[in-house]
């Protein structure tokens, strides 16, 4: 199995319209460089928030979608989103195919919050849903968000469930995850430090592939994390520039059998 994944390290900002046009600039990226699936950062489309204007992202979802599928570039696209059924808004990385055919969406489960009880902060806004994997190109891979995957102490009153083990349990050969980290202050070195350092332990213990992307808002702050390609030696197949807008793209040669 062989799947080429592209990565946006784009600016992700509560402006709709302007992550519009740098999901855009990504899916243009991935369409030039033969790419089978395009990932984007946590709330790349609208924003890192759970009060967005619902109607202006719908619109914004419309238009990269049919941009993506025009292309022939499946999607894995980081967004808060309020779904229908329910009404409930989830922090989401969406997934669809090339043809444009919607998979559905994997919602982040570690939200972050306070440590004292009750816990205050996103875990109070974003609705969790399922684990579970999708299809893309013949590959089953999953995704996770942010602290979903290292479990950070410092921000999560919830028990680590081993995120990344789990999709391997599943069935999951390759991880998309979508990354939106808060960096500038007097720890963002060491953080920096334990996120790659968890990136690489989790992709070796689970013996899978991690694609990870974060935002470049500030665009002159490194980013909270690496962004690039673990294989499942826990080795960086590649990785972009820490700081700005970078874009890439890498072949993931799977095999038929895990190692």
């Amino acid at each position: 199995m062989h799947l080429r994944a592209a990565i946006a390290q784009i600016p992700v900002t509560a402006d709709i319209a302007a992550n519009r046009e740098a999901v855009l600039r990504g899916i243009a990226f991935a369409a030039g460089q033969g790419a089978d699936l395009l990932l984007t950062p946590e709330g790349s489309l609208s924003g890192y928030t759970h009060t967005f204007d619902e109607q202006a992202v719908l619109e914004a979802l419309r238009q990269v979608t049919a941009a993506a599928r025009e292309a022939g570039v499946a999607l894995a696209l980081g967004t808060c989103f309020v779904e229908p059924a329910d009404g409930r808004c989830y922090n989401q990385v969406r997934f669809y195919d090339s043809s444009g055919e919607y998979l559905g969406f994997h919602a982040k489960l570690l939200t972050c919050g306070t440590l004292a009880r009750p816990s205050r902060g996103e875990i109070e806004v974003f609705a969790p849903a399922p684990l579970r994997t999708f299809t893309v190109r013949n590959v089953p891979v999953g995704a996770l968000i942010c602290n979903d995957l290292w479990a950070n102490p410092m921000c999560t009153p919830q028990d680590d469930p081993h995120l990344t083990q789990r999709l391997a349990e599943l069935g999951a050969r390759v991880i998309f995850h979508a990354v939106n980290g808060g960096r500038g202050g007097p720890l963002s070195p060491l953080c920096w430090q334990y996120h790659e350092s968890n990136l690489r332990l989790r992709a070796a213990a689970g013996r899978i592939w991690i694609v990870t992307v974060d935002s470049c808002f500030p665009p002159d702050t490194p980013c909270s994390a690496p962004s690039g390609v673990v294989t499942p030696d826990g080795e960086w197949k590649a990785q972009a520039p820490p700081i700005g807008e970078q874009f890439l793209a890498c072949d993931i040669d799977i095999g038929e059998s895990r190692p």
